[in-house]
């Protein structure tokens, strides 16, 4: 352990993931020749390139990648034993960090509510996830915990608490046919073009939010790609194509130029909380506690209320709530 230096195996992570020695050494806050000296010492201190780097571009050479697969598990169980530690010595306080998709309802936000009340020295900080990249905030450690649209099938990630599943609606344009009805069968999504959320998000995830086939094997036409959920809904607007929402995030969203008709025959939308593995330290568990006691009854049926904008307010006044994108 003596041969260890913390600050070469961060370096070495991050390089990994940014595969630039310049945005690796924005995000630790050195220079990029730093970078390379803390590189270049930790190679030496293993006797074999980690690294390959060309005046294109920087791959991990078959060691650096297995090095790397070691690493992160390890790397991840000790900042949680430290965090664990703190939290044991000084009580549940700081900040968590709560990465989100869709819109809050009552029993997000009733959630954060009670976590704050039973922590007072704990703030949670609420960051917009863009609709087309559910996991990468959580992979680069810009949030602790994220609550985004299911299915996650991703190795480093654990699906934690859900939130319950709602009822699926497609929004679409006024000047749209569907927009005069008052329910579409899922075989009807054949119809129409879907906007898609595009990439970084892996292709599964993609595909579930927005099927590329109706259940009985009609292919679905698609639509523009987007990035956000604003801009999705902007796009379904302009009659550029339908959009797949959840019943809570259509009613947020309510307009003169959309219609938003429920969908059957489709699978309900399941929002649930996802954090990396090993990140489980003791502000984790009992945010994902207070989650846990606030989901709803099992079999119960009406959806929840949506919080009215002045409540959103007060109460994410009262947990310290910081919205940004």
């Amino acid at each position: 352990m003596s041969e260890l230096d913390i600050r070469e195996l961060e370096c070495f992570l991050v390089l990994a993931e940014e595969l630039h020695f310049g945005r690796t050494g924005q995000r630790l806050y050195v220079s990029q020749s730093r970078v390379s000296q803390l590189l270049r010492s930790l190679e030496r201190r293993i006797g074999a390139p980690l690294v390959e780097r060309t005046s294109r571009r920087v791959v991990l050479t078959p060691l650096g990648q297995r090095l790397l697969n070691g690493l992160r598990p390890a790397y991840a169980a000790l900042r949680a034993a430290v965090a664990d530690a703190r939290a044991e010595a000084h009580g549940v306080d700081g900040v968590l960090r709560l990465g989100f998709q869709g819109t809050a309802d009552e029993r997000v936000l009733n959630a954060i509510d009670t976590f704050c009340s039973r922590y007072p020295r704990c703030t949670v900080e609420i960051t917009e996830l863009p609709l087309s990249d559910p996991f990468g905030a959580l992979r680069r450690g810009q949030v602790d915990t994220a609550a985004v649209l299911l299915p996650s099938a991703e190795p480093d990630l654990v699906v934690g608490p859900v939130f319950g599943t709602q009822p699926q609606t497609l929004a679409v344009s006024v000047r749209n046919p569907f927009a005069s009805r008052t329910s579409l069968s899922a075989e009807e999504l054949a119809e129409c073009a879907l906007i898609t959320p595009g990439e970084p998000a892996p292709d599964y995830w993609r595909h579930a939010q927005a099927p590329t086939v109706t259940p009985g094997g009609r292919p679905i036409p698609r639509g523009p790609t987007v990035t956000t959920l604003q801009e999705g809904i902007a796009m379904a607007a302009a009659n550029r194509g339908a959009m797949l929402l959840c019943a809570p995030t259509a009613s947020h969203h309510t307009r003169r130029d959309i219609s938003f008709v429920p969908v059957s025959g489709l699978p309900g939308s399941v929002l649930a909380l996802v954090r990396r593995h090993g990140a489980d330290d003791a502000r984790l568990r009992a945010f994902w506690g207070s989650v846990a006691e606030a989901r709803e009854p099992e079999g119960a049926q009406e959806l929840p209320e949506l919080v009215p904008a002045e409540e959103m307010s007060r109460i994410a006044e009262s947990v310290g709530a910081v919205m940004v994108r």
